[in-house]
């Protein structure tokens, strides 16, 4: 079959390189390949940063509601273009449309949100700091920003950095996840389209040598990434090494306190969208489910029923199914591999998703929702992030113990409770150890206007991704001290001296 292309963007042409290396994109549902995605080389590299150097001097003077107009219209094509954006989700990741729609939808509203970028970027004045002088401080854009993405959302990551790194001022350098890339290659079609200036935006493909090479560059600024903790750790070092400024976003093990009050009804419902959603395949999952005394009692029999009635199945022919294909066969076997690792090591089995079949594509990546009771401490699949359909089970006597557990985990980006008592409820959020807390939902994943705010070992870098503290991360200060004379005043010059 005809392979869809997947070329490159520098100083605003596409085009696709002959390259060495070249990696295929596949459809989860079907297994077929879709693409192939040349791996980007230094030389190509280089071409991109020099070419968002030059073009970052031309855009930084652009007025902030010039740049605020053409964001504007970006929005609107993504509007106008939503639902062939989340058809071509639904195909290069296995998301249902539902999710590739939500995937797509949080992505649009950080550019919506970039579009106030004439009021967040307004700076600070105080007169007279000292007779007759005033102090004022602006922000002024950094330079050459670049994002790394992961494959698990191929909308909102990318688009949590690009429009607000635009927004402020800065050029762009997107390499999206080898494995999804063709998303990314049409939102920045579009962004083109709404009339970014060439060479604001560049997008190359790659991995280790195409990433090194960005992290290396003398003319990169920053760098943002998402994806594991144990790359994303890496990506902080070797970028902060190279004298970047990076926010690198990694991976979780989120739990979900179940409080013998709760409702179970809602519990249900919130666990099985945070922990089966997307396949799992999400850093914000709601991983771990963890009984507080009875509440074991109603609340696994019926997330054991909730995950035996999720349907998987082709997700770009089906509305019906809840769980389509893993986006590669190896995350599949991965996680297989994890589940068999909890049997083994002690775990009852309540749903095996493993082996499922779809009749009509026996070669797609599926795996059916799978729950693990009595997950212990020290087990691979409470210590690793399983990045997939399956949610393990902890019981605890109390809630004090269940945040004890919490606390010593090294992630932290989320942590929930159900219950119907606010005193639990605000003992729990306030003394938690994650970046993101929510009450009595699943997936506690904030909005545009919030920073994504992961700790520990879920983050590494000052500023996090979303809200103002995006500002501040592709910008920097310049602050002025400026004092006028009068004609003679203050002169103590003499030409005769």
């Amino acid at each position: 079959m005809s392979l869809k292309p997947c070329p490159i963007l520098i100083n605003g042409n596409w085009s696709v390189p002959e390259t060495a290396e070249t990696s295929p994109v596949h459809n989860p549902s079907t297994g077929e390949v879709i693409a192939e995605v040349p791996h980007c080389g230094a030389d190509v590299v280089d071409a991109a940063v020099n070419a968002a150097a030059d073009a970052f001097e031309g855009w930084w003077q652009t007025p902030p509601i010039g740049r605020v107009r053409v964001l504007m219209r970006y929005c609107a094509l993504l509007e106008e273009n939503f639902e062939s954006l989340a058809a071509m989700i639904v195909v290069e990741h296995g998301k249902t449309i539902t999710e590739a729609r939500g995937d797509l939808r949080r992505g649009i509203e950080v550019a919506e949100y970039a579009c106030g970028i004439t009021d967040m970027l307004k700076g600070e004045v105080l007169e007279n700091v000292a007779r007759g002088i005033d102090c004022s401080m602006v922000r002024q854009p950094i330079g050459v920003c670049v994002g790394i993405c992961p494959y698990n959302f191929p909308a909102l990551v990318p688009m949590w950095m690009y429009p607000m790194a635009i927004a402020c001022g800065n050029s762009f350098i997107l390499k999206p996840s080898e494995k999804v890339p063709l998303t990314g290659i049409r939102l920045i079609e579009l962004f083109e389209e709404a009339g970014l200036p060439p060479g604001v935006f560049s997008v190359v493909h790659g991995g280790k040598e195409c990433v090194d090479a960005l992290l290396e560059h003398p003319k990169v600024a920053a760098i943002s990434f998402v994806g594991s903790s144990a790359v994303a750790e890496q990506i902080h070092r070797k970028g902060t090494a190279n004298g970047k400024r990076v926010q690198a976003a990694g991976g979780a093990k989120n739990f979900v306190v179940v409080m013998p009050d709760a409702d179970v009804g809602q519990a249900v419902e919130g666990l099985t969208d945070a922990a089966f959603g997307c396949s799992g395949q999400r850093c914000m999952a709601g991983s771990t489910a963890v009984t507080v005394g009875a509440a074991a009692d109603t609340f696994i029999p019926a997330i054991v029923d909730s995950a035996r009635s999720l349907p998987v199945g082709p997700t770009h022919q089906s509305t019906t199914a809840k769980l389509g294909g893993m986006t590669t066969a190896a995350q599949r076997d991965r996680v297989a591999g994890l589940i068999q690792a909890g049997v083994d090591e002690g775990c009852d089995l309540l749903v095996d998703g493993r082996g499922v079949k779809v009749e009509e594509f026996p070669n797609g990546f599926y795996l059916g929702a799978s729950v693990l009771d009595r997950v212990q401490e020290g087990m691979r699949v409470f210590d690793e992030e399983v990045f997939g359909p399956v949610l393990n089970v902890m019981r605890m006597d109390d809630v004090e113990t269940a945040i004890e557990m919490a606390g010593r985990v090294a992630y932290g980006n989320g942590a929930c409770i159900y219950t119907q008592n606010g005193r639990i409820a605000r003992e729990f959020r306030h003394r938690v150890k994650a970046g993101m807390v929510g009450v009595n939902v699943g997936v506690p994943a904030p909005l545009a206007y919030f920073p994504f705010s992961g700790w520990d070992y879920s983050f590494f870098g000052d500023l996090h991704l979303q809200g103002r503290e995006s500002v501040m991360f592709y910008t920097r200060a310049k602050v002025f001290t400026e004092r006028w004379f009068a004609p003679g005043e203050g002169d103590v010059w003499h030409k005769d001296d």
